[in-house]
């Protein structure tokens, strides 16, 4: 994707770069002229992202581990722009949930957005700079999906955590927004959803009739973390195809 915004000298943080969208917003902003700190937990995959697109920073690094993300994100700082892409997805019945899903899910997709953000959002205000947060939802945040009550609920808490985010940091200039994507096909998503019987269901919830491609959900991010969306924070930017309104 050729980028159509400029963030040339701003330093930007992207989580879960290793694959699909985070990868791709890395991309996309190292190519717009950020100099972009790519952080995952799988060292080959920032080996290849590196190779694909040296000048970004590769940083390894597991979320869940809150004493080695403070240190090293503290270092790696300060940011002016930063997105929280890390998540996972485990995908059980509501009766069959565990306790090591339910945590797991808790420490990367509410946890640690709420952790790095801590961390990049004192060093803005430390710095004195205006910044952008952009936490990557799911449609999931709004509508109840079988064998999604952990995943569902996580992102509800991340939508209402950015909200907060937005209201206490605007004072110091940072914005913070979320985008809330349908199934997106990433690499992954092409293989999960690859089947026409266990796709078609979604796809007729959708008014436009199709899932989402990476560079809709790229795009999107870049837009609200740059300057054209100055008057944008505390929203969640739907990239659903109109999935919420059927």
């Amino acid at each position: 994707m050729e980028p159509h915004l400029s963030f040339r000298g701003r330093r930007a943080l992207v989580t879960g770069a290793g694959k699909g969208i985070g990868r791709a917003v890395a991309v996309a902003l190292s190519r717009a002229g950020a100099r972009v700190t790519a952080l995952s937990r799988t060292g080959a995959d920032l080996e290849s992202l590196t190779r694909e697109c040296p000048g970004i920073e590769p940083l390894c690094l597991d979320l869940a581990d809150w004493e080695a993300v403070e240190a090293a994100v503290g270092a790696a700082g300060p940011f002016e722009l930063l997105v929280n892409n890390a998540a996972v997805a485990e995908l059980q019945p509501f009766l069959e949930v565990t306790r090591s899903a339910l945590q797991r899910s808790l420490d990367v997709n509410f946890g640690a957005v709420l952790h790095v953000s801590q961390i990049v959002a004192r060093q803005m205000i430390a710095q004195g700079v205006q910044g952008a947060i952009v936490n990557v939802s799911s449609q999931a945040s709004k509508r109840a999906l079988r064998d999604h009550a952990v995943y569902c609920s996580t992102k509800s808490a991340l939508d209402m955590l950015s909200k907060v985010m937005a209201m206490e940091l605007g004072p110091h200039k940072i914005r913070v927004n979320t985008v809330n994507p349908t199934v997106v096909m990433t690499d992954m998503g092409r293989i999960n959803w690859s089947d026409p019987q266990k796709s078609a269901a979604m796809i007729n919830r959708i008014p436009l009739g199709k899932f989402a491609e990476v560079d809709d959900v790229v795009n999107s991010i870049l837009f609200l973390l740059s300057d054209k969306s100055a008057m944008t924070t505390g929203s969640s930017l739907m990239i659903d195809g109109g999935f919420l309104v059927s």
